[in-house]
């Protein structure tokens, strides 16, 4: 068993909502919502420890694991949050043409193996994680025009 790690309220209520919008946005369900501070303070007593309190929200939540308290990667429901790895191509911290490298890799990818081969679903992510929302949507549409700039 993991050890408690030490959380302010703040934290495990942040923690909480996070978790509840990812289950919502995985439903389909998702509408935002605030939680009402009587429920916030049912939940905790004032005359609990603040150990007491850690342990029941961490009993309460065992789908959220961090292996240490500055862990870069967490596990949430059994997504786990992390970005494109280091690419040896793309050393700088500009990483425009390493979003727009991924995504012609993606769809090269998919052309050559079909829609829906796994061995493709790792560009996808890279090129999700690196490129803003709008040029995905723009390049999308180019594509589908035929006017997209990239070799594909």
């Amino acid at each position: 068993m993991e050890a408690a790690v030490p959380l302010s309220q703040f934290s495990i209520e942040l923690l909480d909502s996070f978790l509840q919008y990812l289950l919502k946005e995985k439903e389909g369900k998702l509408d935002i919502a605030t939680k009402p501070t009587e429920e916030t303070e049912a939940k905790n007593p004032a005359n609990s420890t603040f150990e007491e309190v850690i342990t029941q929200e961490v009993e309460q939540t065992p789908e959220i694991k961090c292996t240490t308290f500055h862990s870069s990667l967490c596990t949430v429901v059994g997504y786990q949050i992390q970005t494109a790895p280091a690419d040896f191509r793309f050393p700088t911290t500009n990483q425009t043409r390493h979003c727009f490298t991924r995504y012609i890799e993606y769809h090269r990818c998919v052309a050559a193996r079909g829609d829906g081969a796994s061995e493709c679903n790792k560009f996808a992510k890279y090129y999700r994680s690196l490129c803003p929302g709008e040029w995905v949507e723009r390049w999308n549409e180019q594509r589908e025009n035929g006017i997209f700039p990239g070799p594909l």
